[in-house]
């Protein structure tokens, strides 16, 4: 008895030791490719999105998994990463196209602050105030072009962890499922959870771009706003922003149309933007997104805020994932382990989970409850 004792005591602390090293190395590891988490997550948001065509490819069609997977990295070049990328690289190419002059830019900004508080009779900002403008459009370049720089760099990283992800898809899912310390049935759980979200963020959010950058492109054609292109990409960026939007992008352009003496254009377009750019915004997004996964619009709008500045891009994804995996995390809890309680553990998806043979701990607490009838 002693010695079995002992040597449970020396296998606990053989475990405790593993672990520790498996979190100081993944600690290290993490700091060191921090640059590349962006391909790292944008990998897993694709694997997500494509591995059941994986399965459909190599299992139904036979095709073998290096050509299925090569595939489907086309697809994903294709309808993702070339797309991205692109839009990413014709911003750039034409703000470094734009000349800055500093003293320009200050007396153009002067003269428009001055327009303005004759017209509302209030003081603005003062020459002091505007000293650091002329600063902002040469670093929004920089910002740009390091931003451009990484993202190519992490379209190359997700292309090939992509890759192997799809190749060894099945012993990748086995080990997923293996570290996950859930029953079954929170196991079947958690993945319609992140399945669902992740696609209702991969694709409801990009498709609510192109639409509404789309539909501000023609109002800002419309009413005689310069290079509409471009600020309709940036409309279509803006798409991801909380609670300001693209208003962020069509009201200061409405507001100088106004004051440049367009006084049609600059109404016009405010109210254009206030019903159909807005509108689309307000409306379309969360239709898509109900019809993807019933996400709650504080999950979507808080995560985006916790998101972005963690992972950049992909925060935009995986900001909403974190809380929502929290708040899944939580209702587990809950509903495992609080006698009692009416939480359910789900977070946004209504589907119905398919009976598994191991059942969950509350049911076995009400099963070692309930009194035998005999």
């Amino acid at each position: 008895m002693e010695q079995q004792s002992i040597e449970q005591s020396i296998n606990k602390k053989q475990r405790y030791t593993l672990i520790g090293l498996i979190v100081v190395l993944g600690l290290i590891l993490f700091n060191q490719t921090r640059p590349y988490m962006s391909g790292l997550l944008g990998a897993f948001t694709l694997y997500v999105l494509l591995n059941r065509q994986m399965v459909f490819l190599s299992e139904k069609l036979k095709f073998g998994k290096a050509f299925s997977a090569i595939i489907l990295l086309l697809e994903a070049f294709l309808f993702f990463l070339l797309p991205l990328t692109g839009v990413a690289l014709l911003v750039i190419d034409t703000l470094s196209g734009i000349h800055i002059d500093p003293q320009l830019i200050l007396e153009q900004t002067t003269g428009f602050i001055n327009k303005m508080e004759s017209r509302l009779h209030v003081e603005i900002f003062t020459p002091q105030n505007l000293s650091m403008l002329p600063k902002l459009g040469s670093n929004l370049i920089q910002i740009l072009g390091s931003s451009v720089y990484s993202l190519s760099i992490n379209a190359i990283v997700i292309i090939f962890v992509l890759y192997f992800m799809l190749y060894n898809y099945q012993s990748f899912g086995k080990i997923i499922r293996e570290i996950i310390p859930f029953n079954e049935e929170n196991k079947q759980i958690l993945a319609e959870e992140t399945r669902s979200i992740i696609k209702a963020n991969a694709i409801g959010i990009p498709l609510l771009a192109i639409i509404q950058g789309l539909v501000a492109y023609l109002g800002y054609v419309f009413f005689g706003t310069s290079n509409p292109l471009l600020f309709g990409i940036f409309t279509a960026f803006a798409t991801i922003l909380p609670v300001v939007g693209t208003t962020i992008v069509w009201l200061p352009l409405a507001i100088v149309l106004f004051v440049q003496g367009n006084i049609v254009g600059g109404i016009g377009l405010a109210l254009y933007g206030a019903i159909a750019i807005s509108g689309v915004d307000n409306v379309i997004r969360f239709l898509l997104q109900k019809q993807l996964a019933d996400i709650h619009p504080l999950i979507t709008i808080f995560g985006v805020f916790i998101g972005i500045p963690m992972f950049g891009f992909w925060g935009v994804i995986f900001g909403p994932l974190l809380l929502s995996l929290f708040l899944l995390f939580f209702n587990m809890y809950r509903y495992e382990y609080i006698p009692g309680s009416t939480a359910e553990p789900r977070v946004t998806t209504k589907m119905k989970v398919q009976q598994v043979k191991l059942p969950s701990v509350k049911k076995k607490q009400k099963n070692e409850t309930t009194p035998n009838k005999k």
